[in-house]
């Protein structure tokens, strides 16, 4: 059974360049490892796909061929520019002084990405006070290969708010705790989220992505505990009575 637009699945893959056989992604964090991409702050997990929406969306030749697959399936999908990360524009190359890196001119080197007017670009070169910045996406123009394994479709209101809380919250999944109630969704955040720079923004999206794909609900609600850890550390610890006191 093919899955309909707007589905939510989640995959596994690992994706390189076809002309180089550069891996350079992935969601099996073994094959981070192996292949020497293996980011430290980087959140290793199957990746969720909606299908043919932009909620959670992958290149859009990606997006086509898992339109047509069934949970279980493994396949290989080739993206080409057009319906990956799009073909190379030479109007996209500039060449800039160096001066305008600022602090920074002295520490770049070719191939580093950097951002200059609110862009990002990658440095192709470096000489006579200049740098040549490329504007285009670092795979535009490339053919990209996708090992892919489609391993579950996400039906019940349950897995849904599961998978959602998964991406859209930076901490393990052991600590992620939520329950439905009804037409209600409560959702624990955890104390080391509490203070976290965006958590406003976390909430937001979270609140959106739930309510457009489990639409039965009428009400979220995110739960904060926040403890007086003054008070705790002013309780004193109660002591087992030795047998002498207990018979006094």
């Amino acid at each position: 059974m093919t899955f309909n637009k707007g589905s939510l699945i989640l995959i596994d893959y690992t994706a390189k360049v076809k002309d180089s056989d550069e891996i350079f992604d992935t969601t099996i964090e073994e094959n981070a490892k192996k292949y020497s991409i293996h980011e430290q702050n980087v959140k290793y997990q199957p990746k969720l796909v909606s299908i043919g929406e932009a909620s959670y969306p992958v290149l859009k030749g990606l997006d086509e061929a898992l339109a047509k697959t069934s949970v279980g399936d493994k396949l290989t999908v080739e993206v080409t520019p057009d319906k990956g990360f799009g073909e190379r524009d030479a109007g996209k190359v500039r060449m800039i002084p160096i001066r305008k890196l600022g602090e920074d001119a002295e520490k770049v080197s070719v191939g580093d990405t950097i951002e200059v007017d609110n862009k990002r670009g990658i440095i192709r070169f470096i000489g006579s006070g200049r740098v040549q910045v490329d504007y285009n996406h670092r795979y535009a123009g490339k053919t990209i290969v996708f090992d892919v394994n489609v391993i579950q479709a996400l039906e019940s209101p349950s897995d849904k708010i599961d998978s959602i809380l998964k991406n859209r919250l930076p901490i393990e999944d052991a600590k992620i705790s939520f329950d439905l109630k009804d037409n209600e969704a409560n959702i624990k955040i955890p104390e080391e989220l509490l203070r976290a720079d965006g958590l406003q923004i976390m909430k937001h999206f979270i609140q959106l992505d739930i309510f457009k794909f489990v639409p039965t609900l009428e009400r979220i609600n995110f739960v904060e505990t926040h403890v007086n850890k003054k008070t705790q550390e002013k309780k004193p610890e109660l002591k087992e009575k030795t047998p002498e006191q207990k018979t006094a």
